[in-house]
């Protein structure tokens, strides 16, 4: 495997970062908590392996919490993921932050069994809170994963 390398998005990233949101969050809004986001406005982080962007990170500091907006990794297996974690939770710490904090759905098994093993902790389950979601985003599908039917948020955190 080549040589992986994490550093902070730029200007030149916005389309790769837009078309990431739109593969894998089905547009360039998120909701979590109730809030509608634009990650393409928020400050993030791009994984890069032997130069091929291969991932992306996006966050936004509210007091001494941060929020992980967005999260993507393209190749999985080459530690994009990760590494991706770890710079946002090394830019929380650097804010003051106290907690690194996300939201993901209740069909994401997969991204609750890479979250729980690099240390993050299920803080709070958010009942219904993506059925509510689909008034502010209405293209949020109804069935996720697996045939799951998408209906709650799982709040995951990582204390600094």
């Amino acid at each position: 495997m080549g040589e992986l390398r994490v550093r902070p998005a730029g200007p030149a990233d916005a389309g790769f970062i837009r078309a990431a949101l739109d593969e894998f969050f089905g547009g360039t809004l998120v909701v979590s908590r109730g809030v509608l986001q634009d990650p393409t406005t928020q400050p993030g982080f791009v994984a890069e392996l032997d130069g091929e962007r291969i991932g992306f990170a996006t966050y936004r500091i509210d007091g001494d919490e941060c929020e992980l907006t967005a999260i993507a990794a393209l190749r999985e297996g080459a530690g994009a993921g990760t590494a991706l974690l770890a710079a946002c939770a090394d830019a929380a710490r650097a804010a003051g932050c106290r907690r690194i904090w996300l939201v993901t759905t209740n069909d994401n098994i997969h991204a609750l069994r890479f979250y729980q093993r690099r240390g993050w902790d299920i803080a709070a389950l958010h009942r219904d809170a993506v059925t509510r979601s689909r008034a502010l985003k209405p293209s949020i599908a109804f069935v996720g994963a697996d045939g799951i039917p998408l209906r709650h948020e799982l709040e995951l955190e990582l204390i600094l």
